[in-house]
Protein backbone atom coordinates (compact mmCIF):
# COMPACT_ATOMS: atom_id res chain seq x y z
CA UNK A 1 0.00 0.00 0.00
CA UNK A 2 1.45 3.55 -0.91
CA UNK A 3 1.30 6.30 1.70
CA UNK A 4 0.01 8.99 1.16
CA UNK A 5 0.09 10.81 4.58
CA UNK A 6 1.76 10.79 7.95
CA UNK A 7 -1.09 9.50 9.39
CA UNK A 8 -1.17 6.48 8.04
CA UNK A 9 1.54 4.95 9.88
CA UNK A 10 -0.16 4.87 12.71
CA UNK A 11 -2.01 1.72 11.57
CA UNK A 12 0.82 -0.19 9.87
CA UNK A 13 3.09 0.90 13.10
CA UNK A 14 0.11 -0.70 15.34
CA UNK A 15 0.11 -3.95 13.27
CA UNK A 16 3.99 -4.17 13.28
CA UNK A 17 4.49 -3.35 16.96
CA UNK A 18 4.13 -5.49 20.43
CA UNK A 19 0.77 -4.41 22.31
CA UNK A 20 2.62 -2.61 25.26
CA UNK A 21 5.10 -1.07 22.86
CA UNK A 22 1.97 0.57 20.31
CA UNK A 23 0.13 1.38 23.73
CA UNK A 24 3.67 3.56 25.33
CA UNK A 25 3.77 5.34 21.90
CA UNK A 26 0.00 6.01 21.49
CA UNK A 27 -1.27 6.70 24.17
CA UNK A 28 -2.25 9.71 26.39
CA UNK A 29 -3.58 10.20 30.06
CA UNK A 30 -6.78 9.30 31.36
CA UNK A 31 -9.79 10.05 29.65
CA UNK A 32 -7.33 10.90 26.31
CA UNK A 33 -9.42 14.33 26.04
CA UNK A 34 -6.27 16.27 25.47
CA UNK A 35 -4.66 13.31 23.11
CA UNK A 36 -7.73 13.87 20.39
CA UNK A 37 -8.12 17.68 21.36
CA UNK A 38 -4.32 17.80 20.14
CA UNK A 39 -5.14 17.16 16.50
CA UNK A 40 -8.64 18.02 16.46
CA UNK A 41 -8.04 21.54 17.75
CA UNK A 42 -6.08 22.09 14.49
CA UNK A 43 -9.12 21.60 12.16
CA UNK A 44 -11.41 24.01 13.71
CA UNK A 45 -8.61 26.70 12.66
CA UNK A 46 -9.70 27.38 8.72
CA UNK A 47 -7.52 29.38 6.17
CA UNK A 48 -8.43 32.86 5.32
CA UNK A 49 -7.43 33.77 1.41
CA UNK A 50 -8.71 37.21 1.86
CA UNK A 51 -9.17 39.61 5.12
CA UNK A 52 -9.39 43.49 5.29
CA UNK A 53 -6.94 45.55 4.24
CA UNK A 54 -5.02 42.27 3.24
CA UNK A 55 -3.29 41.65 -0.35
CA UNK A 56 -4.87 39.25 -2.23
CA UNK A 57 -3.68 35.32 -2.16
CA UNK A 58 -3.57 34.90 -5.77
CA UNK A 59 -2.42 35.42 -8.87
CA UNK A 60 1.24 35.77 -7.21
CA UNK A 61 4.48 34.03 -8.61
CA UNK A 62 5.02 31.11 -6.30
CA UNK A 63 7.59 29.85 -8.44
CA UNK A 64 10.14 29.54 -5.65
CA UNK A 65 8.99 28.93 -2.35
CA UNK A 66 11.82 29.36 0.45
CA UNK A 67 11.36 27.73 3.50
CA UNK A 68 14.26 27.68 5.33
CA UNK A 69 14.76 29.34 8.84
CA UNK A 70 17.20 29.92 11.84
CA UNK A 71 16.42 28.47 15.04
CA UNK A 72 18.83 29.33 17.73
CA UNK A 73 21.28 30.69 15.34
CA UNK A 74 21.37 27.77 13.33
CA UNK A 75 20.36 27.45 9.68
CA UNK A 76 17.84 24.49 9.19
CA UNK A 77 15.84 23.40 5.70
CA UNK A 78 12.43 23.95 7.18
CA UNK A 79 10.60 25.11 10.24
CA UNK A 80 9.78 21.23 11.04
CA UNK A 81 12.33 19.32 13.76
CA UNK A 82 11.74 16.44 15.83
CA UNK A 83 10.70 16.61 19.17
CA UNK A 84 11.93 14.20 21.71
CA UNK A 85 10.40 10.38 21.88
CA UNK A 86 11.49 7.92 24.28
CA UNK A 87 13.17 4.19 23.80
CA UNK A 88 13.05 4.63 20.08
CA UNK A 89 15.06 0.84 19.64
CA UNK A 90 11.19 -0.84 21.14
CA UNK A 91 10.16 0.68 17.46
CA UNK A 92 13.04 -0.11 14.97
CA UNK A 93 16.71 -2.28 15.85
CA UNK A 94 18.07 0.95 14.75
CA UNK A 95 16.48 3.29 17.01
CA UNK A 96 17.89 7.06 17.73
CA UNK A 97 20.33 6.00 15.35
CA UNK A 98 17.58 6.01 12.14
CA UNK A 99 16.31 9.16 13.47
CA UNK A 100 19.42 10.99 13.46
CA UNK A 101 20.51 10.16 10.40
CA UNK A 102 17.40 11.17 8.78
CA UNK A 103 16.58 14.18 10.78
CA UNK A 104 20.24 15.29 9.12
CA UNK A 105 19.29 14.02 5.46
CA UNK A 106 16.70 16.27 5.83
CA UNK A 107 18.90 19.06 7.26
CA UNK A 108 16.45 19.76 10.40
CA UNK A 109 16.86 19.21 14.32
CA UNK A 110 16.37 16.33 16.06
CA UNK A 111 16.39 16.55 19.74
CA UNK A 112 17.26 13.38 21.52
CA UNK A 113 15.14 11.91 25.00
CA UNK A 114 16.76 11.75 28.07
CA UNK A 115 15.68 8.00 28.00
CA UNK A 116 16.56 7.11 24.77
CA UNK A 117 17.91 3.76 24.05
CA UNK A 118 20.62 5.48 22.46
CA UNK A 119 23.18 7.37 24.25
CA UNK A 120 24.38 10.90 23.07
CA UNK A 121 28.02 9.59 22.46
CA UNK A 122 26.05 7.05 19.81
CA UNK A 123 24.01 9.65 18.11
CA UNK A 124 26.58 11.99 17.44
CA UNK A 125 28.61 9.11 16.45
CA UNK A 126 25.69 8.94 13.33
CA UNK A 127 27.60 11.98 11.68
CA UNK A 128 26.99 15.49 11.61
CA UNK A 129 23.79 17.16 12.22
CA UNK A 130 22.10 19.84 14.44
CA UNK A 131 20.73 18.26 17.77
CA UNK A 132 19.46 19.05 20.68
CA UNK A 133 19.27 17.29 24.15
CA UNK A 134 16.01 16.56 26.25
CA UNK A 135 16.70 16.63 29.76
CA UNK A 136 14.56 15.33 33.08
CA UNK A 137 16.10 16.80 36.31
CA UNK A 138 16.93 13.72 38.39
CA UNK A 139 17.21 14.31 42.47
CA UNK A 140 20.75 13.51 42.21
CA UNK A 141 21.99 16.72 40.16
CA UNK A 142 25.63 15.52 39.43
CA UNK A 143 23.57 12.86 37.32
CA UNK A 144 22.30 15.75 35.78
CA UNK A 145 25.57 17.83 35.62
CA UNK A 146 27.25 14.92 33.93
CA UNK A 147 24.66 14.15 31.10
CA UNK A 148 24.62 18.21 30.38
CA UNK A 149 28.55 17.84 30.01
CA UNK A 150 28.26 14.93 28.16
CA UNK A 151 25.65 16.33 25.67
CA UNK A 152 27.72 19.46 25.21
CA UNK A 153 31.23 17.21 24.36
CA UNK A 154 28.80 15.38 21.96
CA UNK A 155 28.43 18.29 19.85
CA UNK A 156 24.67 19.04 21.65
CA UNK A 157 23.49 22.76 20.62
CA UNK A 158 20.67 23.13 23.37
CA UNK A 159 19.10 21.74 26.07
CA UNK A 160 15.14 21.46 26.12
CA UNK A 161 14.34 21.72 29.70
CA UNK A 162 10.97 19.07 30.01
CA UNK A 163 9.24 21.22 32.88
CA UNK A 164 5.90 19.44 33.24
CA UNK A 165 6.70 16.07 34.59
CA UNK A 166 7.68 16.19 38.33
CA UNK A 167 5.57 13.09 38.35
CA UNK A 168 4.42 11.16 35.57
CA UNK A 169 0.94 11.39 34.37
CA UNK A 170 -2.25 8.71 34.75
CA UNK A 171 -1.54 6.71 31.50
CA UNK A 172 -3.92 3.42 32.16
CA UNK A 173 -2.55 1.60 29.48
CA UNK A 174 1.23 1.11 30.36
CA UNK A 175 -1.04 0.31 34.12
CA UNK A 176 -3.11 -2.58 32.47
CA UNK A 177 0.04 -3.50 30.12
CA UNK A 178 2.28 -3.34 33.01
CA UNK A 179 4.80 -1.29 31.14
CA UNK A 180 8.42 -1.58 31.14
CA UNK A 181 11.35 -1.34 28.89
CA UNK A 182 12.34 -4.75 27.26
CA UNK A 183 15.17 -6.81 28.83
CA UNK A 184 17.51 -6.27 26.11
CA UNK A 185 17.45 -2.68 25.97
CA UNK A 186 18.40 -0.27 28.40
CA UNK A 187 18.44 3.52 28.93
CA UNK A 188 21.71 4.05 27.46
CA UNK A 189 22.44 7.84 28.67
CA UNK A 190 22.21 6.18 32.41
CA UNK A 191 23.61 2.68 31.85
CA UNK A 192 26.62 3.56 33.83
CA UNK A 193 25.30 5.33 36.58
CA UNK A 194 23.04 2.29 37.23
CA UNK A 195 20.21 4.30 36.39
CA UNK A 196 19.64 1.94 33.04
CA UNK A 197 16.88 -0.65 33.89
CA UNK A 198 13.37 -0.48 34.68
CA UNK A 199 12.04 -3.00 37.31
CA UNK A 200 8.78 -4.42 36.73
CA UNK A 201 6.43 -3.21 38.50
CA UNK A 202 2.37 -3.62 39.33
CA UNK A 203 2.01 -0.57 38.34
CA UNK A 204 3.66 0.96 35.09
CA UNK A 205 7.21 0.39 35.60
CA UNK A 206 7.85 4.12 34.09
CA UNK A 207 5.70 5.28 36.54
CA UNK A 208 7.91 3.77 39.22
CA UNK A 209 11.17 4.77 37.73
CA UNK A 210 10.04 8.34 37.68
CA UNK A 211 8.94 8.33 41.13
CA UNK A 212 12.51 7.00 42.49
CA UNK A 213 14.36 9.27 40.39
CA UNK A 214 12.64 12.59 39.02
CA UNK A 215 12.79 15.61 41.24
CA UNK A 216 9.63 16.43 42.33
CA UNK A 217 11.17 20.02 43.70
CA UNK A 218 11.93 21.04 40.56
CA UNK A 219 11.44 24.65 40.32
CA UNK A 220 12.48 28.09 39.00
CA UNK A 221 15.21 28.34 40.56
CA UNK A 222 16.43 24.84 38.86
CA UNK A 223 16.63 26.84 35.25
CA UNK A 224 18.76 29.19 36.71
CA UNK A 225 20.98 26.74 38.14
CA UNK A 226 21.30 25.06 35.06
CA UNK A 227 22.56 28.22 33.35
CA UNK A 228 25.18 28.43 35.51
CA UNK A 229 26.24 24.85 34.62
CA UNK A 230 26.11 25.10 31.15
CA UNK A 231 26.65 27.83 28.03
CA UNK A 232 24.20 25.87 25.87
CA UNK A 233 21.24 28.10 24.93
CA UNK A 234 17.78 26.08 27.12
CA UNK A 235 14.29 25.63 26.02
CA UNK A 236 11.62 25.69 28.18
CA UNK A 237 9.41 22.80 27.22
CA UNK A 238 5.68 22.42 28.74
CA UNK A 239 4.61 25.56 28.50
CA UNK A 240 0.80 26.59 27.96
CA UNK A 241 0.10 29.46 29.92
CA UNK A 242 1.49 33.40 29.44
CA UNK A 243 2.50 33.59 32.97
CA UNK A 244 5.08 30.74 32.28
CA UNK A 245 6.24 32.12 29.21
CA UNK A 246 6.96 35.54 31.72
CA UNK A 247 8.69 33.33 34.13
CA UNK A 248 10.67 31.28 31.58
CA UNK A 249 12.09 34.48 30.10
CA UNK A 250 12.92 36.17 33.41
CA UNK A 251 14.79 32.82 34.06
CA UNK A 252 16.98 32.69 30.95
CA UNK A 253 15.34 30.68 29.09
CA UNK A 254 16.11 31.29 25.19
CA UNK A 255 13.14 29.63 23.92
CA UNK A 256 10.08 28.07 24.62
CA UNK A 257 8.14 24.84 23.48
CA UNK A 258 4.49 25.22 23.91
CA UNK A 259 3.83 21.55 24.89
CA UNK A 260 1.42 19.09 27.13
CA UNK A 261 3.43 16.27 26.41
CA UNK A 262 2.35 14.65 23.85
CA UNK A 263 -1.60 14.74 26.14
CA UNK A 264 0.55 12.12 28.32
CA UNK A 265 0.48 14.07 31.54
CA UNK A 266 -2.40 16.03 32.85
CA UNK A 267 -5.57 15.43 30.56
CA UNK A 268 -8.41 18.25 29.69
CA UNK A 269 -5.66 20.79 29.57
CA UNK A 270 -5.74 22.52 26.09
CA UNK A 271 -4.31 21.27 22.92
CA UNK A 272 -1.19 23.16 22.34
CA UNK A 273 -2.46 24.95 19.13
CA UNK A 274 -4.69 26.39 21.23
CA UNK A 275 -2.43 27.72 23.93
CA UNK A 276 0.49 29.12 21.43
CA UNK A 277 -1.05 32.49 20.75
CA UNK A 278 -1.25 33.43 24.09
CA UNK A 279 1.66 32.80 24.66
CA UNK A 280 3.57 34.47 21.53
CA UNK A 281 1.89 36.95 22.93
CA UNK A 282 3.84 36.76 26.57
CA UNK A 283 7.05 36.39 24.92
CA UNK A 284 6.45 39.73 22.92
CA UNK A 285 9.42 38.61 20.55
CA UNK A 286 11.88 38.26 23.30
CA UNK A 287 12.25 34.57 22.77
CA UNK A 288 11.41 32.39 19.96
CA UNK A 289 8.33 30.24 20.53
CA UNK A 290 8.03 26.81 18.83
CA UNK A 291 5.02 24.20 19.45
CA UNK A 292 4.75 20.45 19.57
CA UNK A 293 1.43 18.35 19.59
CA UNK A 294 -0.83 17.15 17.08
CA UNK A 295 1.38 18.22 13.70
CA UNK A 296 -0.05 15.59 10.95
CA UNK A 297 -0.63 17.73 8.40
CA UNK A 298 1.12 20.73 6.10
CA UNK A 299 -1.82 22.70 7.40
CA UNK A 300 -1.05 22.15 10.30
CA UNK A 301 1.80 23.78 10.51
CA UNK A 302 1.18 27.07 8.35
CA UNK A 303 -1.38 27.68 10.70
CA UNK A 304 0.91 27.21 13.75
CA UNK A 305 3.20 29.69 12.19
CA UNK A 306 0.45 31.97 11.28
CA UNK A 307 -0.22 32.07 14.99
CA UNK A 308 2.87 33.01 15.96
CA UNK A 309 5.50 29.79 16.46
CA UNK A 310 9.04 30.10 15.27
CA UNK A 311 8.86 26.20 14.39
CA UNK A 312 7.36 23.26 15.44
CA UNK A 313 8.03 19.82 16.60
CA UNK A 314 6.16 16.10 15.69
CA UNK A 315 6.75 13.05 18.17
CA UNK A 316 4.38 10.15 17.77
CA UNK A 317 4.83 10.37 13.52
CA UNK A 318 8.69 9.71 14.25
CA UNK A 319 7.66 6.63 15.81
CA UNK A 320 5.21 5.16 13.87
CA UNK A 321 6.90 5.61 10.76
CA UNK A 322 10.21 4.71 12.04
CA UNK A 323 8.33 1.66 13.42
CA UNK A 324 7.00 0.95 9.90
CA UNK A 325 9.67 1.53 7.60
CA UNK A 326 13.33 2.46 9.72
CA UNK A 327 15.37 5.08 8.69
CA UNK A 328 13.39 5.38 5.32
CA UNK A 329 10.12 5.69 7.02
CA UNK A 330 11.68 8.52 8.94
CA UNK A 331 12.52 10.20 6.15
CA UNK A 332 9.41 10.11 4.29
CA UNK A 333 7.12 11.36 7.08
CA UNK A 334 9.85 14.68 6.99
CA UNK A 335 9.50 15.08 3.15
CA UNK A 336 5.99 14.84 2.88
CA UNK A 337 5.13 17.14 6.22
CA UNK A 338 7.90 19.12 3.70
CA UNK A 339 5.96 18.90 0.69
CA UNK A 340 2.85 20.17 2.11
CA UNK A 341 3.82 22.69 4.07
CA UNK A 342 5.59 24.07 0.68
CA UNK A 343 2.01 23.47 -0.98
CA UNK A 344 0.01 24.97 1.31
CA UNK A 345 2.80 28.35 1.19
CA UNK A 346 2.28 28.55 -2.78
CA UNK A 347 -1.33 28.22 -2.73
CA UNK A 348 -1.74 30.86 0.20
CA UNK A 349 0.16 33.36 -1.56
CA UNK A 350 3.34 33.25 0.80
CA UNK A 351 7.04 32.74 -1.17
CA UNK A 352 8.99 32.65 2.78
CA UNK A 353 7.66 32.05 6.34
CA UNK A 354 8.30 35.83 6.69
CA UNK A 355 5.21 36.13 4.58
CA UNK A 356 2.86 33.67 6.84
CA UNK A 357 0.89 36.58 8.62
CA UNK A 358 -2.27 35.92 11.36
CA UNK A 359 -4.14 37.16 8.51
CA UNK A 360 -4.30 34.23 6.83
CA UNK A 361 -6.21 32.20 9.22
CA UNK A 362 -9.28 32.64 11.73
CA UNK A 363 -9.88 30.90 14.73
CA UNK A 364 -12.95 30.71 16.99
CA UNK A 365 -11.88 33.24 18.99
CA UNK A 366 -12.21 35.48 15.55
CA UNK A 367 -15.74 35.37 14.92
CA UNK A 368 -16.03 39.18 14.77
CA UNK A 369 -13.59 39.27 12.11
CA UNK A 370 -15.36 37.72 9.39
CA UNK A 371 -17.21 40.05 7.53
CA UNK A 372 -20.88 39.41 7.00
CA UNK A 373 -21.64 38.50 3.20
CA UNK A 374 -23.51 41.89 1.34
CA UNK A 375 -27.32 42.39 0.67
CA UNK A 376 -28.36 41.85 -2.61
Amino acid sequence: MEITNVNEYQAIAKQKLPKMVYDYYASGAEDQWTLHENQYAFSKILKFLRCAGSDPRILIDVSKIDMRTTVLGFKISMPIMIAPTAMQKMAHPEGEYATARAASAANTIMTLSSWATSSVEEVASTGPGIRFFQLYVYKDRNVVAQLVRRAERAGFKAIALTVDTPRLGRREADIKNRFTLPPFLTLKNFEGLDLGKMEKSDDSGLASYVAGQIDRTLSWKDVKWLRTITSLPILVKGVLTAEDARLSIQAGAAGIIVSNHGARQLDYVPATIMALEEVVKAAQGRVPVFLDGGVRRGTDVFKALALGASGIFIGRPILFSLAAEGEVGVRKVLQMLRDEFELTMALSGCRSLKEITRDHIVTEWDVPRIRPAPRL
